[in-house]
């Protein structure tokens, strides 16, 4: 059966890393792979042509698909925009409308790179951690919100951390299973002194814990967490925190690796249709100008495979050929050290393709 791809460019330096990512699904579908995709817009790209972030049009195609790449969305010249047209409302609406739940957000370091981190080897080497991030709850979404004048006259801003018992426990489970495949150990990550949003989650994420009695579950602090994953981050295994607590930490998580460029992430519903996008923004400073690296968005490709079409072969192909590809030195900017040579976005995708295509 034909599997079916939607390719979300999006903005800044998305149509850029997509080029590349597309150049592994032609490998793919030349070896007889049954692949076909279809292009559509998301985020400002989509204001620019059709006056919404996420358009009927782009609506309709995410829905028949049965998995979508993304690049990347935004731009300082949507920041005057009314906050509901903004690209990022795209992004929040097509989560949504697809019932993207469970965040997927691997950290791993590489061996070849892992100089390029600003800690030291020893603290970084070997890393291997999944975050788990709740995706479509939290005070993302929740409601009341908006903006007030206080009985002062002065003007207020106010957002509501909501979570339900349901939301709570399936990401649990996603974490649990995920454990299971793993080191079996989910670190649960809450705000549970202060927050009753966070109470609720601990409470049910131990209840959960309990059809898992093969899994060690441990709870940190969100903001002991975001010290320990600097001071001692190969303690964790997989952590699974609420969306806002999930959006900072894999970005810092990010960092371990040394470049926001090198990770990809997956937005799964129920059914492990997914969404797949690097978890980097859209850089509008370098784009255009062959310096994004690529190496996120065809990791992104590989999870893809992996998760949504139950391939783990070829994701573990496109894996070995992206560590060939670093083994071999070849470096985009973000992750050259002092006298490494500096390739470009394009030539990165040349060489990972080309990689791919060699018999191991």
């Amino acid at each position: 059966m034909t599997k079916k791809i939607l390719i979300l460019p999006g903005d800044g330096i998305g149509p850029e890393i997509m080029a590349e990512a597309v150049k592994i699904l032609e490998v793919l579908r030349a070896e007889g792979e049954a692949l076909e995709w279809s292009f559509a817009k998301l985020g400002g790209a989509a204001y620019d042509a059709e006056g919404h972030p996420y358009p009927p049009s782009t609506q309709k195609a995410a829905r028949e698909a049965d998995a979508i790449l993304l690049g990347a969305v935004g731009g300082p010249k949507y920041d005057e925009l009314p906050r509901e047209l903004r690209p990022e409302r795209g992004l929040l609406g097509i989560r949504k409308d697809l019932n993207l739940f469970a965040n997927l957000r691997p950290a791993l370091a590489f061996d070849e790179l892992a100089d390029a981190s600003s800690l030291k080897r020893e603290v970084i080497e070997g890393l291997d951690i999944l975050i788990l991030r709740e995706l479509t709850g939290d005070i993302y979404f929740g409601q009341p919100r908006g903006r007030r004048s206080n009985a002062e006259g002065h003007a207020e801003g106010y957002d509501t951390m909501h979570y339900s018992e349901p939301e709570v426990e399936r990401i649990a489970r996603v974490a649990f299973e995920a454990a299971r495949k793993r080191s079996k150990r989910v670190c649960s990550v809450d705000k549970e002194n202060v927050l009753e949003t966070s109470r609720l989650w601990r409470e049910v994420v131990i209840k959960v814990a309990q059809d898992y009695p093969d899994v060690e579950l441990t709870h940190q602090y969100v903001d002991n967490a975001a010290m320990q994953l600097v001071r001692r981050p190969k303690q964790f295994d997989v952590i699974v925190t609420g969306n806002i607590f999930g959006d900072i930490l894999s970005d810092e998580a990010s960092m371990l690796c040394g470049s926001i460029g090198l990770l990809p992430s997956a937005s799964l519903d129920v059914n492990n249709k997914g969404m797949y996008e690097p978890i980097h923004g859209s850089a509008p400073d370098i784009m255009g100008q062959n310096k994004a690296n690529p190496i996120a968005t065809i990791l992104s490709v590989a999870m893809m495979f992996k998760y949504t079409f139950n391939r783990g072969d070829i994701a573990g192909r496109i894996d070995a050929a992206v560590k060939r590809v670093l083994k071999d030195g070849k470096r985009t900017g973000d992750i050259a050290s002092a006298g490494e040579t500096v390739i470009g976005t394009r030539e990165m995708g040349d060489a990972i393709a080309a990689s791919l295509r060699r018999p191991v």
